[in-house]
């Protein structure tokens, strides 16, 4: 049997001698300290260890005071190394922060109103800023989608802002360009759809709040009459839309108001938990169950109808898990036992109990109850829910119907359907995305990817280099809503100026600017276009009200009617 070079060389490793190791901690004591077994026995593989370690500098190692010499040498070599490449002066000749701002005090934080566009909707804040870097999110006690509260999106958008794993720069095929080549390359193809009016130009983007951008969006069709503008949204937005426009005859929004409901039905509705209104809808909620003594009001009571746990199903009095199909017949229930003329409900046997109860509290409680039913229940589950909120009287009194929020409110999965259609029908020349990540998260039916690739000129416009992002031609990197100036409306219409608190970190533009590219206009600010917005509105004198407005957060009488 042959035997290996390195079971020639190895040597038996030398037994510990444990009297000897005794004596040794006896004589030194208990506070010193050894790394191991072998260096307190001092055994020769150890100082063979030593010497390979560190040959060149086994001396100083073994000397306890050249050992502190050398560490000291070392860091400091490595903290003038890291200084060095700290200290990177720009070309340009600059100047010293000799004097600082009258309004700015070294560690006395600043407040600035502002809203964030979330899911296409505004949230108010008050942004706290640490010598002009934003570092905290309140909430805007004068904004009526928030009345100083916020939600973890909030919170955590602060940390998006100095994300660096955002994109920084144009992109053409993946190669770095610049904001003028890429308009450069727009212009040849506007041009292009001029002559055809837009036929093949058409752009996706989430639901449409902003007013300027809204003006900019009208700008673009009626410059190019045969494109098309598509809308998309989470999964389920369309389902209330689509059961207004059946029982009213228009999409309608609605705006529930839980500070006067003493009864609520969840139908699978997270209104504690997501959702444009979700802040004021959790404030509004548990000011009923905060009951002071010799208040009037009464405790509320809250019955959930849900499909998986939520927070508003943690928070629920009575809370019934059902299986998804049964949410509907649950829903059926309630309307036939309060008296509407609907099917009998098939297979919830088990529920009657549970939901002769709820039927018994909502009617004890007319004009005083709301049902709400949620996003992702179909149109049907929503229609019941209108009914049965106008046989309790629940209309203008717990719930208010509104003009819709959303420009065009479409069916956004329609929408997203007919866009896949034009891509793989060759009808696509020009695709411009904003904000919108379809390669990611349309519904894989779709096959968005490879119809994708059967579009001529793919534009992007994204904060992240995504998905979508990887399939186009262009992509444009987007600011931060804290590093850009725009406009948004709340969950029941109310319109906020966005106020950037510092410029933006990287090369990237607003969605304002880049609607603005698309009409011809790249040389215009977002600052420009959203005070061009609403000059007309602001009648009198259009500079101070133009301040109160940005200072406030709060653009007063514009919620919807």
């Amino acid at each position: 049997m042959s035997v290996s070079s390195e079971e020639q060389t190895a040597k038996p490793r030398s037994a510990l001698d444990l009297p000897a190791l005794q004596a040794r901690l006896s004589e030194r004591g208990a506070k010193h300290a050894w790394r191991s077994l072998e260096e307190l026995a001092d055994t020769e593989e150890f100082q063979t260890l030593v010497r390979n370690e560190f040959p060149d500098h086994v001396t100083q190692l073994l000397d306890p005071v050249g050992r502190r010499g050398f560490l000291k040498l070392m860091g400091a070599s490595l903290a003038l190394a890291g200084a060095s490449a700290c200290t990177r002066q720009p070309e340009e000749k600059i100047f010293p922060y000799v004097r600082a701002p009258e309004d700015i005090v070294p560690g006395v934080p600043l407040f600035f109103a502002t809203a964030m566009p979330f899911d296409g909707y505004g949230q108010g804040l008050l942004v706290e800023s640490h010598m002009g870097r934003p570092t905290k999110v309140e909430g805007n006690p004068d904004h009526p989608a928030s009345l100083g509260g916020t939600d973890v999106f909030s919170q955590a958008s602060v940390l998006t802002l100095y994300d660096p794993d955002r994109s920084q720069v144009v992109r053409n095929i993946g190669e770095v360009q610049t904001w003028a080549n890429f308009n450069a390359a727009l212009a040849k193809l506007l041009a292009d759809q001029k002559g055809k009016q837009g036929t093949g130009l058409h752009i996706l983007s989430q639901p449409v709040t902003s007013p300027t951008l809204a003006q900019l969006r009208q700008t673009l069709l009626n410059t190019y009459p045969q494109a098309t503008w598509h809308q998309t949204a989470g999964v389920g937005a369309d389902a209330s839309h689509t059961a207004t426009r059946t029982a009213f005859g228009r999409p309608l929004d609605i705006v529930y108001h839980f500070d006067k409901a003493a009864r609520v039905l969840s139908l699978d509705a997270d209104f504690l938990g997501g959702g444009p209104a979700m802040v004021r809808s959790a404030k509004d909620f548990m000011a009923r169950r905060r009951i002071e003594e010799g208040g009037g009001a009464s405790m509320n009571r809250l019955y959930v109808v849900e499909t998986a746990p939520t927070n508003t199903g943690a928070t629920a009095d009575h809370r019934l898990p059902v299986r998804p199909v049964e949410v509907g017949e649950v829903a059926l229930g309630v309307a036939r036992g309060l008296g509407l003329p609907v099917r009998a409900p098939v297979g919830i046997d088990a529920h009657v109990d549970w939901i002769n109860a709820v039927v018994r509290d909502l009617q004890a409680h007319q004009g005083g109850s709301v049902v709400v039913a949620g996003p992702w229940q179909p149109a049907g589950v929503h229609l019941l829910a209108a009914a049965i909120n106008q046989v309790l009287g629940a209309e203008s009194s717990t719930l208010t119907y509104t003009e819709p929020v959303e420009i065009d409110p479409s069916d956004h999965s329609q929408s997203l359907r007919d866009l896949a259609g034009a891509m793989e029908a060759g009808q696509v020349e020009v695709l411009v995305m904003l904000d919108v990540n379809p390669a990611y998260d349309a519904p894989a039916d779709l096959e968005f990817r490879q119809r994708l690739a059967k579009v001529g000129t793919r534009i992007h416009y994204g904060l992240y280099y995504d998905e979508t992002a990887e399939l186009s031609h262009w992509h444009i990197p987007a600011t931060h809503y804290l590093e850009s100036w725009g406009d948004v409306r709340a969950f029941d219409g109310t319109a906020s100026v966005v106020q950037p608190l510092i410029a933006p970190l990287y090369e990237g533009k607003s969605i304002l600017e880049v609607a603005a590219a698309l009409n011809g206009q790249a040389d215009r600010t977002s600052y420009d276009l959203v005070r061009e917005t609403w000059k007309p509105q602001l009648s009198g004198d259009f500079e101070a009200r133009w301040r109160k407005v940005v200072h406030d957060g709060v653009i007063p009488g514009t919620a919807s009617a």
